[in-house]
């Protein structure tokens, strides 16, 4: 068999010529194709990369801008909480300070009230016991109350001991001035013998004596002698019953429904000292 090499060549020149048309107008536009839809894919997958990172940082900043308004709200809530809590507490302290100037306040004004109630029922005491004695005593004794109080204080003089006699002579002999000799009524000039007479032979010295009348000391007899003093009154059994009195009231005050009331019963002085 021959072979027809015209045929063969020309067979050959038609697949060349297709093979070129196919790639110049089939594959290079598909391939061309492929390329750009290859380029648009991955330009997708990186604008979505980009998008997703974008979307990404922004939670990121989303979070920590949330996590940073927690933390401002809670630094916020707490500086709150401890403004309220300070101001509740000034305010307790400012409400505890009031209610305490009100009791001291208020305790005071009755410490007040009953200072100025026992000093006026000391007062009026005085006076009556005073007026009850210079009655009780011009109805039975027969005498009036100012001889007995002058002769109380003689006695009273005459019983010192004998340091305080030698100090008071002592004092007496070096006065300047005339010992005063206060009481609480005008002494008759009897009675300022008898107190002179008994000054000078109980002191063993002439004692000059200047009289003056104070009705304050409420029935009593006073020497003074450059600051040094003698004295005796109705107000000292008086003081003594005040104090009785108080007793008294303060354990009334203080009684307890199991308690039984106690009291106590003055008891007035003895003695009377010389007072510097």
């Amino acid at each position: 068999m021959l072979i027809d090499w015209f045929t063969v060549g020309a067979q050959v020149l038609n697949f060349l010529i297709l093979v070129w048309l196919m790639k110049r107008f089939l594959y290079q536009p598909i391939l061309n194709a492929i390329d750009a839809r290859e380029q648009r894919i991955a330009a997708e997958i990186a604008d979505a990369d980009a998008k997703r990172a974008d979307a990404q940082k922004e939670r990121e900043d989303f979070r920590q801008r949330n996590e940073a308004f927690d933390q401002q709200r809670a630094a916020l809530l707490g500086k709150a909480r401890d403004g309220a809590k300070a101001e509740h507490q000034r305010l307790l302290d400012e409400a505890r300070r009031t209610v305490d100037a009100l009791e001291a306040t208020q305790r005071e004004a009755l410490d007040n009230d009953a200072r100025e109630l026992n000093q006026t029922i000391s007062r009026r005491a005085q006076q009556e016991v005073f007026a009850i004695a210079r009655k009780a005593l011009g109805d039975l004794a027969g005498s009036s109350l100012e001889e007995r109080l002058a002769d109380v204080f003689t006695r009273r003089l005459r019983a010192l001991d004998d340091p305080t006699l030698a100090d008071l002579a002592e004092t007496l002999r070096g006065a300047s001035k005339p010992a005063l000799l206060r009481s609480a009524f005008d002494l008759p000039a009897q009675q300022r013998e008898a107190i002179k007479k008994a000054l000078d032979e109980t002191l063993s010295a002439d004692v000059r004596l200047r009289f003056e009348t104070a009705p304050n000391l409420i029935g009593g007899i006073e020497l003074t002698a450059n600051g040094q003093k003698v004295a005796w009154s109705i107000a000292d059994y008086l003081s003594a019953l005040e104090t009785g009195i108080r007793e008294i009231l303060d354990a009334q005050a203080d009684r307890t429904p199991e308690s039984p009331p106690t009291g106590a019963t003055p008891t007035p002085p003895h003695s009377a000292s010389p007072k510097r």
